[in-house]
């Protein structure tokens, strides 16, 4: 599962989450920190990554060019970085599931659990 952590997320999730999440990256991490949406949308394309963001921009990008990339979009409001990351490792199965689901090209979560 290769997610990319949107720039509204702090890089700090990637200590939180287990070994099962070790492709994951941050916009910080691969030199996006920073960068317009268009460049991390662009980004996430060519590396086949996931975006996972709480910024509704990328939901429009997805209505307008279609995906890849497909879009974890977190809508659970303001959170800490311990709870995206028990967010995510909750939700593993649902994005997994989803990432391997060719019809679908956003995933809404919008609670902790």
């Amino acid at each position: 599962m290769k997610l990319l952590f949107d720039q509204n997320i702090s890089f700090r999730v990637l200590n939180l989450l287990p070994n099962d999440f070790a492709d994951c990256c941050h916009t910080k991490s691969v030199g996006l920190n920073d960068c317009k949406d268009s460049e991390i949308w662009q980004y996430a394309k060519q590396n086949a990554c996931t975006i996972v963001t709480f910024d509704a921009d990328f939901f429009d990008m997805l209505v307008l060019k279609g995906f890849p990339p497909k879009i974890v979009w977190l809508r659970t409001g303001n959170l800490t970085t311990s709870e995206i990351a028990e967010c995510i490792i909750h939700n593993q199965m649902n994005i997994s599931a989803f990432i391997e689901n060719h019809d679908q090209g956003c995933l809404e979560i919008d609670s902790l659990f």
